[in-house]
């Protein structure tokens, strides 16, 4: 479907190219000023950062400003374009990025910079799991205290999805792309390289303050394990701070209906653990929760939000959303479940 997308894509791209020639529709630096194209919010918000002092010499645009989700996202003819004419594209470079080398093959900048996420930080990738209820009898759900490694190592070579692409839920994940970021803005305008490094050593500083106080808010908790009536795109937030978790559907799941027995192990688990909420990330509802919920024996459990900027539209960046405000909401919810 995706490969047959890209070629329909492909077709109209040409038209556009053809009928825009004496028409510059925003797609090209032809006004001088540097492309860049992003594919989601948190690598838009760090070149936001990164840039300020310096934003008029920059078209800065934002591919998924629709609230599209990154798991269902469909690039459209024009997306293609300003891919092809910027002169810095940066990417997760996950399952869900399948249309982006074909993209690039296209490319009408041939001196394009290009930034894939999951390469900038691929000695800290981690493997999406399988979730409760997935017919393996509840074993790859994650509880740190009971981490088989052998029949991990096991269930990486048997799983079909590969590294989880949710890099950007990790601080310390976003220090290292920042950086990376930083040195390819330096690289395209040498004339405020030294801008931009201090742009990034202050947005460093404050990801670094923002992990502190997260790994702190985790050593003065009462509990050590999240529960989540949703998919779970957190891999890299829990491992960063040694956190257990159990998940109705995995990272990338299109799943929203579980299964008897999912819903019966999460709901033991909350009695078990004696857990105080149930979490659900941006975007869904919370009718499993409340079913889990109604399963408990408390019945008393509370349901939190727990924010994975998969899915950011233009009228949240309008109205002051940023990923360090995202990640001080998701604080002080972790705050709230790990103290019942």
């Amino acid at each position: 479907m995706k490969k047959f997308l890209f070629w329909f894509v492909s077709i109209i791209f040409s038209a556009v190219s053809l009928a825009g020639c004496g028409k510059n529709e925003g797609i090209s630096a032809d006004d001088g000023k540097i492309a860049i194209v992003c594919t989601t919010f948190p690598q838009y918000d760090w070149v936001s950062n990164l840039i300020q002092g310096n934003e008029e010499n920059f078209s800065l645009t934002l591919l998924m400003d629709k609230g599209s989700d990154l798991h269902n996202f469909q690039p459209s003819a024009l997306d293609i374009a300003r891919v092809s004419d910027c002169s810095l594209f940066i990417y997760v470079g996950g399952e869900s990025d399948l249309w982006v080398q074909d993209a690039l093959k296209e490319a009408v900048n041939t001196d394009m910079r290009v930034i894939n996420m999951m390469e900038v930080i691929s000695g800290r990738l981690v493997m999406e799991e399988h979730a409760a209820g997935d017919n393996r009898e509840f074993e790859e759900v994650h509880d740190g205290q009971e981490y088989d490694e052998e029949a991990h190592d096991e269930h990486e070579h048997e799983h079909e999805h590969g590294y989880d692409e949710h890099v950007w839920l990790s601080l310390r994940n976003a220090e290292l792309i920042v950086e990376n970021i930083a040195e390819e803005l330096s690289r395209l305008d040498d004339a405020h390289a030294e801008l931009y490094q201090k742009n990034c050593d202050n947005y460093v500083e404050q990801l670094k303050e923002l992990d502190s106080r997260f790994a702190e808010t985790v050593e003065n908790g009462n509990i050590r394990t999240l529960l989540f009536a949703d998919r779970f795109p957190f891999r890299y937030f829990v491992e960063d701070y040694g956190l257990n978790y159990y998940a109705a559907f995995e990272g990338c799941s299109a799943e929203t209906e579980a299964s008897f027995e999912t819903v019966a192990f999460l709901a033991g688990k909350l009695d078990e653990l004696d857990l105080g909420c149930v979490l659900v990330t941006d975007g869904a509802d919370d009718r499993l929760a409340q079913v889990i919920i109604e399963n408990s024996h408390e019945k008393h459990q509370q349901i939190y939000m727990f924010h994975s900027m998969q899915s950011v539209s233009e009228k949240d960046i309008r109205e002051g959303l940023s990923y360090l405000s995202v990640m001080e909401e998701n604080l002080e919810v972790l705050k709230k479940a790990l103290n019942g």
